[in-house]
């Protein structure tokens, strides 16, 4: 497999028939990696990466462009599986986060394990996942608000210095800082 692009743009777009994203993802080459996830809480936005929305500007695809963010402002903490098995696909994660209009994510485990670590009483509403080609399918927490992640991670990795220095360099504040679609 090629490598992937790094780090871009995202962009939210909306389109007249969903419909229309399954048929022409079905007719692009196997080397196109692409992909759009329905923003939550909205009827018709999504939000896809730049190899996606050239993958449709390529297919004539017509969509209506709202907005775009820059990637680098949605930050990833992998743990070593998930960095190794995803390094290809930073941009369609970042993605996967700005659909849940989420700020960061963390790998918390794989899907499977018996004790991922946390509590779930309160419902899964944050958490999200991404399968890798390799297999294993990867859980990450979502957090719209940095005090949020540092508050989850210092809990789930006991302060760790590599957690809270990734805490830190999250650029943003909170979910009210990324671009708006409206």
């Amino acid at each position: 497999m090629a490598a992937r692009r790094t780090i871009s743009r995202l962009f939210y777009f909306t389109i007249e028939d969903e419909g229309m994203l399954a048929e022409a993802f079905s007719n692009l080459d196997s080397s196109t990696y692409a992909i759009a996830y329905k923003v939550v809480e909205t009827e018709d936005v999504f939000v896809c990466t730049s190899e996606t929305k050239e993958a449709l500007d390529r297919l004539d695809v017509p969509y209506n462009l709202l907005a775009q963010e820059d990637a680098s402002r949605v930050s990833v903490f992998h743990s070593p599986l998930s960095k190794e098995e995803l390094a290809d696909f930073d941009s369609p994660i970042r993605a996967l986060a700005l659909a849940y209009r989420a700020i960061a994510m963390a790998c918390v485990g794989t899907n499977g394990e018996s004790d991922l670590g946390f509590d779930l009483s309160d419902g899964t509403s944050k958490y999200t996942y991404f399968t890798a080609p390799a297999g294993h399918t990867f859980i990450f927490r979502l957090f719209t608000e940095r005090s949020e992640a540092r508050s989850f991670l210092d809990k789930l990795t006991i302060s760790d210095p590599a957690a809270m220095e990734w805490v830190e360099s999250i650029p943003l504040q909170s979910h009210d800082e990324l671009a708006t679609y409206h």
